[in-house]
């Protein structure tokens, strides 16, 4: 078990949440932070929304690919720009579908870098230039709290229901009552909204406040039937096949790279 001593960092809240005790700093001038501390003694700072999280569009479509192949595809972790690009423009489990070429990529990856949020990651003797995100440090998010921080960048509000079909990949929730506990957790910290019941809604929905170009369009109401096992199958056929090409991609750049 780990103490905190809560005097110790000034007025705070503390609170246990999935297996971490989470201190939440007070409205203090110098305390813009909460500090989370997890069973093994390891302690990160834990970051509100209202102080320097404000990304754009782009950025938030490069960090959702990033800490999505992570955990998808980790034996092609770090990304190449290329399989960046490739994920970033994927038909499939993108809300909105873009079409960003390397350059725009590029100047996002540049400013993740100073936000502290990605960084290079080029083993030695790799000529490919490869990133990785920084994410879950920087912002001292838990493993289930990325999760969802992921799909709601890469997909825009979902609801519960919807986050529960879409995150088995990054991490696998027992129930909703733990998706619900995970929003719960993250709009205290000012990194998730709920926005208002729409007519004939039967759940809410939640998106994100990592930043973006502005207050979201939610989609059309999703058609029941995508709760059906044959369209789930479809989703995760459409997921294995994009996670084949970036590997191909990555396979056909390193053998490049050996005939060069």
């Amino acid at each position: 078990m780990t103490f905190v001593d809560p005097g110790a960092i000034g007025e705070c809240d503390a609170r246990t949440q999935g297996g971490s005790i989470v201190v939440t700093i007070g409205p203090t001038e110098d305390a813009a932070a909460c500090r989370r501390v997890r069973p093994g003694g390891t302690i990160a700072h834990c970051v509100r929304a209202s102080e320097t999280v404000d990304a754009d569009a782009i950025e938030l479509r490069v960090l959702g690919c990033l800490i999505e192949k992570q955990r998808t595809t980790p034996e092609a972790y770090p990304l190449s720009l290329n399989s960046l690009r490739l994920a970033c423009n994927q038909s499939t489990n993108r809300e909105p579908v873009v079409e960003y070429d390397e350059p725009t990529i590029r100047a996002a990856l540049d400013r993740l870098s100073r936000k502290g949020w990605t960084r290079l990651a080029s083993g030695r003797g790799s000529r490919a230039v490869k990133f990785r995100h920084l994410f879950d440090e920087a912002l001292g998010v838990s493993d289930e709290e990325i999760a969802v921080l992921c799909v709601l960048m890469l997909r825009g509000p979902q609801t519960p229901g919807e986050l529960k079909q879409r995150t088995p990949r990054l991490h696998t929730f027992a129930g909703l009552d733990d998706i619900e506990h995970v929003l719960d957790g993250l709009i205290e910290r000012e990194l998730v909204a709920r926005l208002p019941r729409r007519p004939g809604q039967k759940e809410q929905r939640y998106e994100q406040l990592l930043g973006g170009d502005g207050p979201s369009e939610e989609p059309a109401p999703v058609d029941e039937v995508e709760d059906d096992r044959l369209t789930g199958l479809e989703h995760a056929l459409t997921e294995l096949k994009d996670d084949v090409a970036s590997l191909r991609s990555e396979l056909a750049s390193l053998r490049r790279q050996r005939e060069d």
